[in-house]
């Protein structure tokens, strides 16, 4: 039986039309202008080639963002700004080597950086992404572009998750908008401001939409084993940013229920469903998450951050194009998506409950990121340093959906686009005064407006000449370059305000390849150690190789950069990157038997990198592990001198403190300080003032310069240079601050070279006769009967597990800060062995397990229950159709 004027198919119509058209019926007959299109929804075929088409622009979008900013590999530009150039890119380096089996080490333990590092952690944090193993297709000197293209497909991937969502949300909808809308949402301002300089964040991109069909499946009843394989896969790639898309996709599935007329049972079946696969999958990705979890928690702590909410004008500018900043949420989506969306609540088109939960939706989570107790939800309970809106492509994602549900149905009538272009025009003028507005914002904006305006109009004209086919292209046309150029724009002009307003590393190039080949010919691990020196980028031995105490990442133990803390090496980022130290005394405790020292040929620019003047020094030093008498180790402490720490670590006195010291204050005491004293004749002159920033200088030698900026940067010590023979040490200090230079109360001391020689060689004598190091396990013969403890040259992080002799292997022993083994004052023995586990490693194996047999046993009652072929092809049939034109507003 059929209303005339109105053709239904009730077994395919969604729950939602049913009600809407048995309410037609009861109040008499339907309008005849009110008619149901007939034809079938559109199949996966059609969403394919949505998927492929919002991939394809993104994809082209982000290139000529790069071409219109002139950075690489478009451009001579570096893209290495902060921590894509001193972490990502080295990792990935180090990543390419690993996986060819040219590293030194394996997947527990990284011997390249960090003087021995937990890598399976590192792995988890930065390479575990399946994109990153792209890098195995590219040669050695093509790392930048296999990152640069690792980046790309990334956000290329989200484009097209994006519009697949999409178009499963409401398979009636244009495709060519729904590609628009994807690529829109992937080349969100949040891409381009901090995704493509972070690209492990980028799999969290890739991960919303993809969770999102996930919960679509859960509230289908469709994909039980799939559901939970994608959930592991998003956060094996990256937990964080997808522990933060597992929250924003509960709030979909909450959006989605509420409004789509399902019964409460249903709902509740939904819910249990969605949350087994998410259980499951989260088990899945277990022996990974876990590992970062526990070494997360061994981590050199940041300082406390203090959350502050950003200025609403700020806020409401960043979703405008050409806008910049680390300190405020990056929500520019496009003006012509965001005028869509803003459609929404003002659309007769779209059904009340669900124009008043989505905008209600978006609201609360615009809210969230501004309040402290939901700020610290999104960031699992810690407020990050340096970029505090993390969780801001959540609500990209949002608004990109509320875009679409608001132009799937055909484009918005009059009142709801002037509604939506009233508010675009609001939030505009809210944010004009705001200090992240750049020059290029309001003629972009203006332009992209222009474009759309021109695109609504096109629409509507080929609404009323269905016959014309040049209409629609021309709409979609029109709609594309607004979103397209504006995007484009946009990326340029970030990443153009990024590099004047950042830090950042030059490109690879000649300088690294010179040292390179310099440390591969001095390389005789594990023998000693090659450490390749300060090179332009940070963590760069993991680029030239080597095995150097350059060590960059999130993890950086508090036991490894207290410790070179306090021997008197440097670091920056807080204390999560240590730095190498050049000095004679550092080498023989860390077994460092080459050192390249490197300095450029002309001043590093953005577009070059020169080469570099290049020289090893090799010294005696001691072997990898050595022997110190005594076993009361983990009882020793450091003081405040980091010379007098040297000594300690050594176990030999090898500095003179200058005696008669004088400190004379000059300029009135508040830039200049003279420090006077005598050392030995032919002795050498080191300075330590690790928060010191300015210059210090021995009479008659060009100044050395030191750059402490305490909390986050702590200078090494340096080499002043040669007691004169009448032993008299002069020694200037200038700071650069107006105060008194920031000194240690001993920030002089005299290296007397006979005594570290005879120490080297007393250490070596009794130190190891061979050490054997095979990937994440350390063997070394020690002469027979020795006794007191081995003290392996490696910082004692949690994990180790070492015995002497035939002993049971226990937890190591600790050293001041290294690893150590006791080998009792018996008969002694003539042998260590000591073997690395990430911990977390065997806890979340047993809970992957636990996951593996949850997935099999979903699988084996999915094959036991009967009908269950019939009930999925059930669920397939009632995917949703077009609703009746003009039915919508309840």
């Amino acid at each position: 039986m059929t209303t005339p004027g109105v053709h239904l198919q009730h077994a395919r119509a969604s729950p939602p039309d049913r009600v809407r058209v048995a309410r037609l019926r009861r109040n008499g007959p339907v309008p005849t202008a009110v008619s149901v299109p007939t034809a079938p929804a559109p199949t996966d075929r059609t969403r394919l080639r949505g998927a492929l088409a919002g991939g394809g622009l993104t994809c082209v979008v982000l290139c000529l963002a790069g071409l219109l900013a002139r950075t690489y590999p478009f451009g001579p530009v570096t893209r290495n700004i902060v921590d894509l150039g001193q972490q990502y890119l080295p990792y990935h380096a180090y990543w390419r080597r690993f996986l060819r089996g040219d590293a030194e080490g394996d997947l527990f333990v990284n011997w390249s950086s960090g003087f021995g590092s937990n890598f399976l952690g590192d792995v988890g944090t930065y390479l575990s992404s399946p994109f990153d193993l792209i890098v195995v297709l590219f040669p050695a000197d093509r790392i930048e572009l296999a990152l640069y293209v690792i980046t790309a497909a990334k956000i290329t991937a989200a484009g097209a998750a994006m519009t697949a969502l999409l178009l499963t949300l409401r398979r009636s909808g244009p495709w060519p908008v729904a590609a628009v809308l994807g690529a829109a949402y992937a080349l969100s301002g949040w891409t381009f401001n901090y995704g493509a300089t972070v690209p492990m964040w980028l799999d969290g991109l890739v991960a919303f939409p993809l969770l999102c069909l996930v919960g679509e499946w859960a509230r289908n009843g469709r994909r039980p084993l799939l559901g939970p394989l994608v959930v592991a896969l998003a956060w094996i790639a990256n937990f964080y940013t997808a522990y933060m898309a597992t929250i924003g996709v509960a709030v979909f599935l909450v959006v989605r229920l509420l409004t789509e007329g399902d019964r409460a049972r249903r709902r509740l079946a939904a819910l249990l469903r969605a949350t087994r696969s998410v259980l499951i999958g989260i088990g899945l990705a277990a022996p990974l998450v876990t590992v970062v979890f526990f070494a997360t928690r061994v981590a050199d702590p940041t300082p406390p951050t203090a959350f502050a909410a950003a200025a609403w004008t700020d806020v409401l500018a960043r979703l405008l194009p050409a806008t910049s900043s680390v300190a405020t949420p990056a929500l520019y989506i496009g003006t012509a998506a965001l005028a869509l969306a803003l459609t929404l609540p003002f659309n007769a088109a779209v059904p009340r409950r669900e124009r008043l939960v989505w905008t209600a939706a978006v609201v609360l989570v615009a809210l969230s990121l501004q309040w402290e107790p939901t700020h610290l939800l999104w960031h699992a309970g810690a407020s990050p340093n340096g970029i505090p809106y993390r969780q801001t492509f959540v609500l990209c994602g949002l608004l990109v959906l509320a875009a679409w549900l608001s132009s799937a149905r055909g484009l918005p009538r009059l009142p709801a686009l002037a509604g939506g272009a009233a508010l675009l025009a609001v939030l505009a003028l809210a944010a004009r005064d705001s200090v992240d507005i750049d020059r290029w914002t309001f003629p972009a904006l203006g332009a992209a407006a222009a474009l759309a305006v021109a695109a609504a109009g096109t629409a509507v004209l080929a609404s009323r000449n269905a016959t014309s086919r040049v209409l629609p292209v021309l709409a979609v046309a029109l709609l594309l370059a607004a979103q397209a150029g504006e995007a484009a724009v946009t990326g340029a002009r970030i990443e153009r305000e990024q590099l004047s307003k950042v830090s950042w590393a030059p490109r690879l190039g000649p300088w690294h390849d010179e040292v390179a080949r310099a440390a591969a010919r001095a390389d005789d691990w594990p023998r000693h150690r090659t450490d390749p020196g300060e090179t332009p980028g940070g963590n760069d031995v993991l680029v030239t190789g080597g095995q150097g105490a350059d060590y960059y990442s999130s993890l950086t133990s508090r036991t490894y950069s207290e410790t070179l803390s306090a021997l008197g090496f440097g670091y920056y980022a807080k204390g999560r990157h240590p730095v190498t130290l050049d000095s004679p005394v550092a080498d023989a405790i860390f077994s460092v038997g080459a050192r390249i020292r490197s300095t450029p040929t002309a001043p590093v620019r953005e577009d070059t990198l020169p080469e570099a003047e290049v020289t090893t020094v090799e010294r005696p030093v001691p072997p990898l592990v050595t022997v110190h008498p005594g076993t009361d180790g983990d009882t020793l402490r450091y003081g405040d001198s980091a010379f007098a720490n040297q000594e300690l670590a050594l176990g030999a006195d090898v500095y003179d403190l200058p005696t008669d010291q004088r400190r004379t204050p000059t300029d009135g005491g508040t830039l200049t300080l003279t420090l006077t004293g005598t050392c030995p004749a032919g002795s050498e002159v080191w300075f330590w003032a690790p928060d010191h920033t300015g210059s210090a200088a021995l009479a008659g030698r060009p100044p050395a310069r030191f750059d402490g900026k305490p909390p986050s940067v702590r200078a090494p010590m340096q080499s002043l240079g040669t007691v004169p023979p009448s032993g008299e040490v002069r020694v200037d200090v200038h700071a650069t601050k107006a105060a008194a230079p920031a000194l240690p109360a001993e920030p002089v001391a005299c290296l007397v070279q006979d005594r570290l020689d005879r120490a080297v060689q007393r250490l070596t004598a009794t130190g190891a006769t061979d050490v054997r190091v095979d990937g994440h396990t350390l063997t070394a013969q020690l002469p027979p009967g020795s006794t007191g403890t081995a003290v392996v040259a490696a910082p004692r992080i949690t994990g180790w597990r070492c015995a002497a002799g035939d002993a049971e292997p226990a937890p190591a022993a600790r050293r001041l800060g290294l690893l150590a083994v006791p080998l009792g004052g018996g008969p002694g023995t003539d042998s260590v062995t000591c073997v690395f586990r990430p911990p977390g490693l065997m806890l979340g194996g047993a809970v992957g397990a636990t996951a593996l047999l949850a997935l099999a046993a979903v699988w084996w009652l999915q094959r036991r229950r009967p009908g269950s072929s019939a009930r999925r092809q059930e669920f397939t049939d009632r995917a949703p159709q077009p609703r009746p034109a003009g039915i919508g507003a309840d």
